[in-house]
């Protein structure tokens, strides 16, 4: 099994691995991400599960948690995924919409944004622009070594 290293500049470096989740772990993922999500949105509001799911180890621990035992670069894509399936259809009690996700999937984030600002009255251009900067942040970093 690969190891997590872990160091002081709070980043977690993760082997990349491709594939996909057995559907019976994606459902249970499911059930039990939206519950933990569901507790601290009711318990402490939104931008406390924001502040958590920007953690790294939170994050990496949370997937574990949820049955994402293995550490790798699959956990993040995993457990949004899996999130975006709970999270999404409880937007108007939770206020927390989940957009992008793995493969395809992820070229569909433009067009989740902009329906999203149709049914919140934000800036949908501006939240686009933001994504695309995100994403390519995050490619260069890859590309990088990061």
């Amino acid at each position: 099994m690969p190891k997590l290293y872990f160091n002081t500049t709070q980043y977690a470096d993760r082997p990349l691995h491709y594939g996909k989740l057995p559907p019976w772990l994606f459902n249970r993922m499911a059930l039990l991400g939206g519950a933990i999500v569901e507790s601290i949105v009711l318990e402490y509001g939104k931008s406390a599960v924001l502040s958590r799911l920007s953690d790294t180890f939170w994050f990496q621990a949370f997937g574990c948690a949820l049955g994402m035992d293995w550490h790798s670069s699959g956990i993040t894509t995993s457990v949004m995924g899996s999130l975006k399936t709970a999270v999404d259809p409880k937007f108007k009690e939770l206020g927390i919409y989940i957009c992008g996700g793995k493969g395809k999937h992820s070229t569909q984030t433009p067009h989740e944004l902009l329906l999203l600002s149709d049914r919140t009255g934000l800036n949908g251009t501006e939240l686009v622009r933001s994504s695309k900067l995100a994403a390519k942040v995050d490619n260069t970093a890859i590309q990088d070594g990061f």
